[in-house]
């Protein structure tokens, strides 16, 4: 089959509704990456690549870039925040490529989520071990708590669709995840946002902080910056996560 334009592919494989999910759109897709990955996800498609084995490349970069920022010095700091930015670029192209292919799953949806679990999770733990003196200390105990709250602010977002589903409704609307049933906590929660501090565990903003902290340990000589950054990245996480709860059941998306 003969390729299409590169204007007829975008049109199918990147609808305007993608670029106008506010909410479930990453900030660096709608900046730039999404402007990138078209012309990967272009490439890729002639190519016998599927979109499920694209998300285990994306799975692989989240992984691996853990694993490097484990590793002292700057280089490897660097490395790390590329390849976050290799694993975000994929994770645009294996949406782009299920529709454009029409290969659209349940299981492609699955592994997307199990994605940013691991590579959030993994960004942590590497970076506990990085502030680390010895392995393991604190600072790793540290990273390894930050990664399991991390992990359980996404669960707590996905398990509202899973109890939607055993209760027999449909998924949770984006609408009525800022509908409360108090005028306070609607204030509490947009003050809350526009903070954005919980951010600072999320993949591609703790890559690039933990890069900028790798910079400043240089020219103090030892990882102080790093440490205080797994202080923080542990708090924020602990934070967040009762936070987000309290967000879930005090919406109308339990409803």
């Amino acid at each position: 089959m003969s390729m299409p334009s590169l204007a007829e592919f975008r049109r199918i494989a990147q609808p305007p509704a993608t670029l106008d999910r506010r909410s479930g759109e990453h900030w660096a897709g709608l900046l730039y990456m999404r402007r990138l990955s078209i012309y990967v996800t272009y490439a890729l498609a002639r190519t016998p690549i599927t979109p499920n084995q694209v998300t285990g490349l994306m799975i692989v970069c989240g992984v691996l870039a853990g694993v490097v920022l484990a590793l002292p010095g700057v280089a490897a700091a660097f490395g790390a925040a590329l390849l976050i930015q290799v694993y975000l670029l994929l994770d645009c192209s294996d949406g782009e490529l299920a529709r454009y292919t029409g290969r659209t799953s349940i299981a492609g949806v699955y592994l997307d989520r199990v994605g940013h679990y691991f590579a959030e999770a993994a960004l942590l733990i590497g970076l506990g071990f990085r502030a680390s003196e010895t392995w393991p200390d604190w600072y790793t105990v540290l990273g390894f708590a930050a990664a399991l709250g991390a992990i359980l602010i996404k669960a707590e977002t996905d398990l509202v669709d899973v109890a939607r589903a055993r209760s027999g409704l449909v998924a949770a609307t984006e609408e009525s995840a800022g509908q409360f049933r108090s005028s306070g906590l609607a204030r509490a929660r947009r003050i809350a946002a526009a903070l954005r501090f919980h951010r600072l565990v999320q993949a591609v903003e703790l890559s690039l902080v933990a890069l900028v902290a790798a910079v400043a340990d240089r020219f103090l000589g030892e990882p102080f910056v790093t440490r205080w950054l797994v202080v923080a990245c542990a708090i924020v996480a602990a934070v967040q996560m009762i936070l987000h709860l309290v967000s879930i059941l005090a919406s109308r998306r339990l409803t």
